[in-house]
Protein backbone atom coordinates (compact mmCIF):
# COMPACT_ATOMS: atom_id res chain seq x y z
CA UNK A 1 0.00 0.00 0.00
CA UNK A 2 1.37 3.47 -1.15
CA UNK A 3 0.31 6.71 -0.15
CA UNK A 4 -1.16 8.01 3.68
CA UNK A 5 -3.62 4.98 5.26
CA UNK A 6 -6.58 6.32 7.28
CA UNK A 7 -7.32 4.23 10.37
CA UNK A 8 -10.65 5.24 12.21
CA UNK A 9 -10.57 3.37 16.11
CA UNK A 10 -13.97 3.13 17.22
CA UNK A 11 -13.99 3.66 21.01
CA UNK A 12 -11.80 6.03 23.70
CA UNK A 13 -11.72 2.85 26.04
CA UNK A 14 -7.86 1.03 27.25
CA UNK A 15 -7.81 -0.81 24.38
CA UNK A 16 -8.79 1.81 22.01
CA UNK A 17 -6.61 4.05 23.30
CA UNK A 18 -4.23 1.77 23.18
CA UNK A 19 -4.02 1.25 19.59
CA UNK A 20 -4.58 4.23 18.69
CA UNK A 21 -1.59 5.34 20.23
CA UNK A 22 0.49 2.73 18.64
CA UNK A 23 -0.55 3.21 15.28
CA UNK A 24 1.47 6.63 15.21
CA UNK A 25 4.50 4.65 14.96
CA UNK A 26 4.50 5.27 10.79
CA UNK A 27 4.31 9.16 9.42
CA UNK A 28 2.38 8.31 6.87
CA UNK A 29 -0.85 6.65 9.02
CA UNK A 30 -3.49 8.72 10.02
CA UNK A 31 -5.26 8.29 13.11
CA UNK A 32 -9.04 9.20 14.03
CA UNK A 33 -10.22 7.62 17.09
CA UNK A 34 -14.02 8.50 17.67
CA UNK A 35 -15.82 8.42 20.90
CA UNK A 36 -18.87 9.50 22.48
CA UNK A 37 -17.14 11.37 25.35
CA UNK A 38 -14.57 13.93 25.53
CA UNK A 39 -12.48 12.43 28.31
CA UNK A 40 -11.61 9.15 29.18
CA UNK A 41 -13.22 6.85 31.41
CA UNK A 42 -11.20 5.12 33.50
CA UNK A 43 -13.25 2.26 34.06
CA UNK A 44 -11.76 0.37 37.00
CA UNK A 45 -12.16 3.57 39.09
CA UNK A 46 -16.26 3.91 38.58
CA UNK A 47 -16.82 2.70 41.71
CA UNK A 48 -15.12 5.53 43.48
CA UNK A 49 -17.12 7.91 41.61
CA UNK A 50 -19.87 6.34 43.35
CA UNK A 51 -18.39 6.70 47.05
CA UNK A 52 -17.12 10.07 46.10
CA UNK A 53 -13.50 9.53 46.09
CA UNK A 54 -12.81 10.13 42.61
CA UNK A 55 -14.47 11.33 39.22
CA UNK A 56 -12.88 8.32 37.26
CA UNK A 57 -12.00 10.41 33.80
CA UNK A 58 -9.03 12.22 32.95
CA UNK A 59 -8.52 14.38 30.23
CA UNK A 60 -7.74 12.70 25.86
CA UNK A 61 -5.14 15.24 25.28
CA UNK A 62 -3.23 13.23 29.19
CA UNK A 63 -3.33 9.61 27.40
CA UNK A 64 -3.37 10.00 23.76
CA UNK A 65 -0.71 11.04 21.66
CA UNK A 66 -0.60 14.30 19.79
CA UNK A 67 -0.75 12.67 16.38
CA UNK A 68 -4.62 11.05 16.78
CA UNK A 69 -7.27 13.28 15.73
CA UNK A 70 -10.64 12.92 18.31
CA UNK A 71 -13.83 13.01 16.95
CA UNK A 72 -16.63 13.08 19.96
CA UNK A 73 -19.23 11.07 18.52
CA UNK A 74 -21.29 7.89 18.48
CA UNK A 75 -20.92 5.37 15.32
CA UNK A 76 -24.34 4.26 14.43
CA UNK A 77 -22.93 1.26 11.28
CA UNK A 78 -20.17 0.21 9.66
CA UNK A 79 -20.34 -0.23 6.21
CA UNK A 80 -17.93 -2.43 5.23
CA UNK A 81 -17.98 -2.31 1.02
CA UNK A 82 -17.54 1.17 1.48
CA UNK A 83 -15.29 1.31 4.05
CA UNK A 84 -16.82 3.98 6.07
CA UNK A 85 -18.48 4.28 9.39
CA UNK A 86 -22.07 6.66 9.99
CA UNK A 87 -22.29 8.94 12.43
CA UNK A 88 -25.30 9.87 14.77
CA UNK A 89 -24.38 13.20 14.08
CA UNK A 90 -24.67 12.81 10.22
CA UNK A 91 -22.14 12.33 7.79
CA UNK A 92 -19.49 9.78 6.89
CA UNK A 93 -15.78 9.14 7.98
CA UNK A 94 -13.60 6.57 5.69
CA UNK A 95 -11.13 4.77 6.62
CA UNK A 96 -8.26 2.18 4.49
CA UNK A 97 -8.35 -0.08 8.25
CA UNK A 98 -10.96 -0.08 11.19
CA UNK A 99 -10.11 -0.77 14.46
CA UNK A 100 -13.54 -2.12 16.31
CA UNK A 101 -13.16 -1.46 20.01
CA UNK A 102 -16.49 -0.58 21.27
CA UNK A 103 -15.95 -2.03 24.98
CA UNK A 104 -19.00 -3.25 26.58
CA UNK A 105 -21.32 -2.46 29.15
CA UNK A 106 -24.25 -3.76 31.63
CA UNK A 107 -26.30 -6.52 29.60
CA UNK A 108 -29.90 -5.65 29.78
CA UNK A 109 -31.68 -7.29 32.60
CA UNK A 110 -34.57 -9.70 31.96
CA UNK A 111 -35.60 -9.50 35.99
CA UNK A 112 -38.98 -7.78 36.65
CA UNK A 113 -38.67 -4.28 38.06
CA UNK A 114 -34.56 -4.40 37.73
CA UNK A 115 -34.85 -1.68 34.34
CA UNK A 116 -37.27 0.38 36.63
CA UNK A 117 -35.86 0.36 39.82
CA UNK A 118 -32.31 -0.52 40.04
CA UNK A 119 -28.64 1.45 39.21
CA UNK A 120 -26.47 -0.29 36.48
CA UNK A 121 -22.48 1.01 37.23
CA UNK A 122 -21.05 -0.25 34.06
CA UNK A 123 -20.89 2.97 32.37
CA UNK A 124 -19.75 6.53 33.36
CA UNK A 125 -23.14 7.83 32.72
CA UNK A 126 -24.86 5.43 34.69
CA UNK A 127 -22.21 5.47 37.62
CA UNK A 128 -23.17 9.76 37.38
CA UNK A 129 -26.47 8.77 37.69
CA UNK A 130 -26.15 6.58 40.83
CA UNK A 131 -24.05 9.07 42.84
CA UNK A 132 -26.97 11.58 42.99
CA UNK A 133 -29.70 8.77 43.73
CA UNK A 134 -26.86 7.85 46.72
CA UNK A 135 -26.64 11.32 48.29
CA UNK A 136 -30.68 12.00 48.33
CA UNK A 137 -30.95 8.71 50.37
CA UNK A 138 -31.04 9.09 54.02
CA UNK A 139 -27.77 7.89 55.77
CA UNK A 140 -29.68 5.01 56.86
CA UNK A 141 -31.35 3.93 54.09
CA UNK A 142 -30.19 -0.20 53.32
CA UNK A 143 -28.21 -0.33 50.27
CA UNK A 144 -28.57 -3.35 48.20
CA UNK A 145 -25.59 -4.21 45.74
CA UNK A 146 -26.56 -7.10 43.22
CA UNK A 147 -23.93 -9.24 41.63
CA UNK A 148 -20.67 -10.27 42.98
CA UNK A 149 -17.77 -9.76 40.75
CA UNK A 150 -15.08 -7.58 41.27
CA UNK A 151 -17.55 -3.98 40.50
CA UNK A 152 -20.37 -5.63 43.09
CA UNK A 153 -17.94 -6.11 45.68
CA UNK A 154 -15.75 -3.16 45.56
CA UNK A 155 -19.19 -1.12 45.28
CA UNK A 156 -20.15 -2.59 48.36
CA UNK A 157 -17.19 -1.95 50.22
CA UNK A 158 -16.48 1.45 49.08
CA UNK A 159 -19.96 2.49 50.37
CA UNK A 160 -19.76 0.41 53.47
CA UNK A 161 -16.43 1.76 54.40
CA UNK A 162 -18.32 5.24 53.83
CA UNK A 163 -20.89 4.07 56.53
CA UNK A 164 -23.99 3.10 54.92
CA UNK A 165 -25.85 -0.42 55.30
CA UNK A 166 -24.82 -2.74 52.39
CA UNK A 167 -26.04 -6.03 51.47
CA UNK A 168 -24.08 -7.84 48.44
CA UNK A 169 -26.78 -10.17 46.94
CA UNK A 170 -24.37 -13.05 45.25
CA UNK A 171 -26.66 -15.07 43.04
CA UNK A 172 -24.57 -18.11 43.58
CA UNK A 173 -20.87 -17.27 45.42
CA UNK A 174 -19.13 -14.45 46.12
CA UNK A 175 -16.03 -13.81 43.67
CA UNK A 176 -16.57 -16.47 41.05
CA UNK A 177 -13.11 -15.79 39.96
CA UNK A 178 -11.27 -16.05 43.67
CA UNK A 179 -9.61 -19.57 44.93
CA UNK A 180 -11.62 -20.35 47.72
CA UNK A 181 -8.34 -18.92 50.42
CA UNK A 182 -8.79 -15.38 48.58
CA UNK A 183 -12.72 -15.65 48.89
CA UNK A 184 -12.15 -16.31 52.87
CA UNK A 185 -10.26 -13.42 52.62
CA UNK A 186 -12.78 -10.56 51.08
CA UNK A 187 -15.37 -12.66 53.24
CA UNK A 188 -13.54 -11.25 55.97
CA UNK A 189 -13.19 -7.63 55.08
CA UNK A 190 -16.64 -7.53 53.87
CA UNK A 191 -18.05 -8.36 57.60
CA UNK A 192 -15.54 -6.15 59.16
CA UNK A 193 -16.89 -2.95 57.17
CA UNK A 194 -20.75 -4.50 58.18
CA UNK A 195 -21.69 -5.92 54.50
CA UNK A 196 -24.50 -8.51 54.79
CA UNK A 197 -23.26 -11.54 52.33
CA UNK A 198 -26.03 -13.27 50.87
CA UNK A 199 -24.71 -16.27 48.84
CA UNK A 200 -26.15 -19.63 47.54
CA UNK A 201 -28.58 -20.39 44.39
CA UNK A 202 -31.41 -19.32 46.85
CA UNK A 203 -30.14 -15.74 46.53
CA UNK A 204 -31.00 -15.62 42.79
CA UNK A 205 -32.82 -12.20 42.29
CA UNK A 206 -36.47 -12.57 40.99
CA UNK A 207 -38.06 -9.54 41.61
CA UNK A 208 -36.67 -5.65 42.08
CA UNK A 209 -39.47 -3.12 43.55
CA UNK A 210 -39.01 0.25 44.32
CA UNK A 211 -37.71 -0.92 48.32
CA UNK A 212 -37.06 -3.99 48.10
CA UNK A 213 -35.38 -6.91 46.45
CA UNK A 214 -36.96 -10.40 45.91
CA UNK A 215 -34.92 -13.46 46.45
CA UNK A 216 -35.39 -16.69 44.52
CA UNK A 217 -35.63 -18.62 48.27
CA UNK A 218 -38.42 -16.17 49.07
CA UNK A 219 -36.74 -13.73 50.93
CA UNK A 220 -37.73 -9.91 50.53
CA UNK A 221 -34.28 -7.40 51.45
CA UNK A 222 -35.69 -3.98 51.91
CA UNK A 223 -33.27 -1.74 49.96
CA UNK A 224 -33.69 2.41 49.41
CA UNK A 225 -30.97 2.05 46.55
CA UNK A 226 -30.46 -1.23 44.29
CA UNK A 227 -27.01 -1.25 42.50
CA UNK A 228 -27.04 -3.69 39.50
CA UNK A 229 -23.55 -5.03 38.88
CA UNK A 230 -24.49 -8.26 37.14
CA UNK A 231 -24.06 -9.10 33.34
CA UNK A 232 -22.17 -8.40 30.67
CA UNK A 233 -23.42 -7.12 27.49
CA UNK A 234 -21.51 -5.26 24.39
CA UNK A 235 -23.15 -2.69 21.86
CA UNK A 236 -25.12 -4.37 18.85
CA UNK A 237 -22.67 -2.22 16.50
CA UNK A 238 -20.92 -5.47 15.00
CA UNK A 239 -24.16 -7.37 14.57
CA UNK A 240 -25.64 -3.85 13.30
CA UNK A 241 -23.46 -3.66 10.65
CA UNK A 242 -23.76 -6.98 8.92
CA UNK A 243 -20.64 -8.69 11.09
CA UNK A 244 -20.55 -12.25 12.67
CA UNK A 245 -20.22 -12.08 16.42
CA UNK A 246 -20.38 -14.78 19.00
CA UNK A 247 -23.65 -15.01 21.20
CA UNK A 248 -23.12 -11.97 23.03
CA UNK A 249 -22.49 -10.12 20.53
CA UNK A 250 -18.36 -9.80 20.44
CA UNK A 251 -16.69 -9.20 17.02
CA UNK A 252 -15.63 -12.92 15.87
CA UNK A 253 -12.02 -12.57 14.50
CA UNK A 254 -8.97 -14.95 14.24
CA UNK A 255 -5.86 -14.78 16.18
CA UNK A 256 -4.57 -11.65 14.57
CA UNK A 257 -7.69 -10.31 16.33
CA UNK A 258 -8.66 -9.77 12.45
CA UNK A 259 -12.48 -10.10 11.82
CA UNK A 260 -13.50 -13.20 10.21
CA UNK A 261 -15.60 -11.78 7.61
CA UNK A 262 -12.90 -8.61 6.39
CA UNK A 263 -9.24 -8.05 6.61
CA UNK A 264 -9.81 -4.07 6.81
CA UNK A 265 -11.23 -4.41 10.03
CA UNK A 266 -9.80 -5.36 13.57
CA UNK A 267 -11.01 -6.04 16.85
CA UNK A 268 -9.55 -5.24 20.64
CA UNK A 269 -10.67 -5.58 23.97
CA UNK A 270 -14.10 -6.45 25.68
CA UNK A 271 -15.91 -6.32 22.37
CA UNK A 272 -13.53 -8.62 20.54
CA UNK A 273 -13.70 -12.81 20.74
CA UNK A 274 -10.60 -14.23 19.59
CA UNK A 275 -11.01 -17.90 17.68
CA UNK A 276 -14.75 -17.61 19.76
CA UNK A 277 -12.58 -18.34 23.05
CA UNK A 278 -12.45 -14.01 24.76
CA UNK A 279 -10.84 -13.04 27.23
CA UNK A 280 -11.93 -12.15 30.85
CA UNK A 281 -13.34 -8.73 30.70
CA UNK A 282 -9.86 -6.57 32.24
CA UNK A 283 -7.92 -3.52 31.22
CA UNK A 284 -5.17 -6.35 31.51
CA UNK A 285 -6.10 -8.06 28.15
CA UNK A 286 -7.56 -4.24 26.90
CA UNK A 287 -4.09 -2.63 26.85
CA UNK A 288 -1.97 -5.86 24.48
CA UNK A 289 -5.40 -6.32 22.88
CA UNK A 290 -5.32 -2.55 21.52
CA UNK A 291 -1.27 -3.06 21.10
CA UNK A 292 -1.93 -6.39 19.24
CA UNK A 293 -4.62 -4.74 16.94
CA UNK A 294 -2.23 -1.85 15.81
CA UNK A 295 0.37 -4.08 14.71
CA UNK A 296 -1.84 -5.98 13.04
CA UNK A 297 -2.87 -3.04 10.41
CA UNK A 298 0.88 -1.87 11.32
CA UNK A 299 2.02 -5.04 9.53
CA UNK A 300 -0.44 -5.24 7.10
CA UNK A 301 0.47 -1.92 5.74
CA UNK A 302 4.51 -3.19 5.65
CA UNK A 303 3.12 -5.85 3.64
CA UNK A 304 3.96 -8.33 6.36
CA UNK A 305 2.16 -10.98 7.85
CA UNK A 306 0.60 -10.08 11.47
CA UNK A 307 1.77 -11.89 14.44
CA UNK A 308 -1.03 -13.26 16.78
CA UNK A 309 -1.86 -12.15 19.78
CA UNK A 310 0.40 -12.80 22.52
CA UNK A 311 -1.52 -12.48 25.97
CA UNK A 312 -0.90 -13.89 29.55
CA UNK A 313 -2.60 -13.17 32.55
CA UNK A 314 -1.49 -12.20 36.22
CA UNK A 315 -4.49 -12.61 38.46
CA UNK A 316 -7.14 -9.89 39.39
CA UNK A 317 -6.91 -7.12 41.71
CA UNK A 318 -9.91 -5.81 44.11
CA UNK A 319 -10.61 -2.91 46.40
CA UNK A 320 -11.97 -3.63 49.39
CA UNK A 321 -12.97 0.44 50.29
CA UNK A 322 -9.60 2.70 50.36
CA UNK A 323 -7.73 0.79 53.09
CA UNK A 324 -7.77 -2.44 51.69
CA UNK A 325 -8.02 -5.09 48.77
CA UNK A 326 -6.73 -8.38 47.45
CA UNK A 327 -4.60 -9.39 44.92
CA UNK A 328 -5.81 -12.89 43.47
CA UNK A 329 -2.48 -14.52 41.98
CA UNK A 330 -3.93 -16.54 38.55
CA UNK A 331 -1.33 -18.68 35.95
CA UNK A 332 -1.21 -16.98 32.94
CA UNK A 333 -4.36 -18.96 31.58
CA UNK A 334 -5.98 -17.08 33.42
CA UNK A 335 -6.96 -19.97 35.93
CA UNK A 336 -6.44 -19.18 39.72
CA UNK A 337 -3.59 -20.26 42.14
CA UNK A 338 -4.15 -20.76 45.94
CA UNK A 339 -1.78 -17.49 46.20
CA UNK A 340 -3.26 -13.73 47.18
CA UNK A 341 -2.31 -10.79 48.90
CA UNK A 342 -4.70 -9.23 51.04
CA UNK A 343 -5.42 -6.21 53.41
CA UNK A 344 -3.01 -2.93 52.60
CA UNK A 345 -0.30 -4.00 50.59
CA UNK A 346 -3.36 -5.17 48.10
CA UNK A 347 -4.92 -1.72 48.88
CA UNK A 348 -1.61 -0.10 47.20
CA UNK A 349 -1.22 -2.19 44.41
CA UNK A 350 -4.78 -1.88 43.57
CA UNK A 351 -4.06 1.89 43.03
CA UNK A 352 -0.83 1.19 41.24
CA UNK A 353 -2.63 -0.47 38.94
CA UNK A 354 -5.24 1.70 38.60
CA UNK A 355 -2.64 4.82 37.86
CA UNK A 356 -0.42 2.59 36.63
CA UNK A 357 -2.67 1.78 33.01
CA UNK A 358 -3.14 5.85 32.43
CA UNK A 359 0.81 6.29 32.81
CA UNK A 360 1.13 3.40 30.51
CA UNK A 361 -1.65 4.86 28.14
CA UNK A 362 0.32 8.34 28.62
CA UNK A 363 3.93 6.54 27.55
CA UNK A 364 2.30 4.93 24.42
CA UNK A 365 1.46 7.97 23.41
CA UNK A 366 4.69 9.62 23.83
CA UNK A 367 6.53 6.73 22.74
CA UNK A 368 4.51 4.43 20.33
CA UNK A 369 5.51 0.63 20.81
CA UNK A 370 7.59 1.32 23.95
CA UNK A 371 5.13 -1.10 25.76
CA UNK A 372 5.77 -4.82 25.51
CA UNK A 373 3.90 -7.83 27.27
CA UNK A 374 5.90 -10.73 25.71
CA UNK A 375 6.68 -11.75 29.18
CA UNK A 376 2.72 -12.68 30.03
CA UNK A 377 2.13 -14.41 26.83
CA UNK A 378 -0.27 -17.95 27.63
CA UNK A 379 1.34 -20.96 26.02
CA UNK A 380 -1.84 -23.32 26.68
CA UNK A 381 -4.20 -21.42 24.46
CA UNK A 382 -2.31 -22.90 21.47
CA UNK A 383 -3.24 -26.12 23.34
CA UNK A 384 -6.58 -25.43 23.39
CA UNK A 385 -6.99 -23.80 20.19
CA UNK A 386 -5.72 -27.09 18.47
CA UNK A 387 -8.09 -28.84 20.11
CA UNK A 388 -10.72 -27.25 18.28
CA UNK A 389 -9.10 -26.21 15.12
CA UNK A 390 -11.86 -27.32 13.50
CA UNK A 391 -14.41 -24.93 14.97
CA UNK A 392 -12.25 -21.90 14.65
CA UNK A 393 -12.63 -19.94 11.31
CA UNK A 394 -9.89 -19.75 8.81
CA UNK A 395 -8.19 -16.43 8.99
CA UNK A 396 -9.34 -13.82 5.95
CA UNK A 397 -6.77 -13.57 3.54
CA UNK A 398 -5.06 -10.34 2.76
CA UNK A 399 -7.03 -7.59 1.41
CA UNK A 400 -5.89 -5.93 -2.14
Amino acid sequence: MTGNTQVVVIGGGYAGVMAANRLTRRDDVTVTLINPRPTFVERIRLHQLVGGTHDAVVGYREVLGKGVGLVVDTVTRIDADERAVALASGGTVGYDYLIYAVGSGSADPDVPGAAEFAYPIATLEEAQRLRPALDAAPATAPVTVVGAGPTGIETAAELAEQGRTVTLVCGRVLGPYLHPRGRRSVAGRLAALGVRVLEGPGTKVTAVTRDAVRLADGREVPSGVTIWSAGFGVPDLAARSGLRTDALGRLLTDETLTSVDDARIIAAGDSAAPSDLPFRMSCQAAGPMGATAAETVLSRIAGERPAPLALGFVGQCISLGRRAGIFQVAHRNDTVTSLHLGGRPAAKVKELICSGTVWQLAREGRKPGSLKWTWAKDNKRQQVLRTKRDAVPATVEQAA
